[in-house]
Parts: C-alpha cells; structure tokens; sequence
C-alpha cells in the first residue's frame, strides 16, 4: 500500500478484492476478503455451508466450525492461511456460547504463536446466526 506524504491518503492500486466459492458469498456490498500489502482481512464468516447454502447445525459447535472453514478457505484463496492468522474477532448471539466456541476455536489454533483474538456479545448477527468470525491474517511469502 502507498501513502501520498503530502495529503495522507492511501492508494488503491495496491488493495486487491478476494473471492472464493469455496466459502459463501458476501450478502451485501462487501468483499469476502481485501489484501492490503502484506495483510489480508476477511469479512465476518457467517456458519453457512457453500454448498447447501444452508447454516450448519444444529448447535453453535457446528457453526463455529463452518465459520472457521469458510475463514480458512478465504485466506487460502487470499495466498494466506491459519497458520498466518494475527488476529481474531469472534461475535456470538450469546456469551454464554463461548466455552464451546472457544474449544472448537481451540482444535483450529493451537502451538506457536495463537493470533490476539477479542469476542463479544451482540443484539443479533445476519441471518440469526450464533456466531460469525472475521480474521487478519499475513500473506504468505
């Protein structure tokens, strides 16, 4: 990404959209993922599976598994992967959902370096999902 020194702003033609069928497509006007430089940030992964379009279930273990699927075949689409994860944000309907997200979160990332992660509760997430992940993640190199 290159800055003008002189006005500050950032351009665009280092900025690259990101599509993968193997995860679901965006609902609205977004990119499933953006490379910026070195970095890839992926949009919210909702728990649906790409080829049923369908969420998976019934309980939120299963969702927060699709949503780490479809995170990890974006960043592979992005020329990135799991192992290349920074950051995490991880959404639930209910926190009292996180003892089971955050073990199935667990199987995904473990050893070395985990990423900096933060979850929170909010008033709904799209579609009625229980959980929905975004991930920064490295280009590999």
């Amino acid at each position: 990404m290159t800055t003008d020194t002189d006005t500050g702003s950032v351009s665009t033609a280092s900025l690259r959209a990101v599509h993968t069928d193997a995860a679901p497509a965006a609902v609205g006007a977004y990119s499933q993922a953006v490379c910026a430089g070195d970095l890839v940030f992926v949009s919210g992964q909702l728990p649906i599976d790409p080829a049923t379009g369908e969420f998976a279930g019934p309980g939120v273990r299963e969702e927060a598994a699709q949503s780490l699927r479809n995170g990890a075949a974006v960043l592979e689409a992005a020329g990135s992967g799991i192992g290349h994860v920074v950051k995490t944000t991880v959404l639930l309907a209910d926190i009292a959902d996180f003892a089971v997200v955050n073990e199935v979160y667990a199987e995904v990332f473990s050893g070395g370096v985990l990423p900096a992660r933060a979850a929170y509760q909010v008033g709904a997430l799209p579609k009625g999902a229980r959980v929905e992940i975004e991930f920064v993640g490295v280009v590999a190199r």
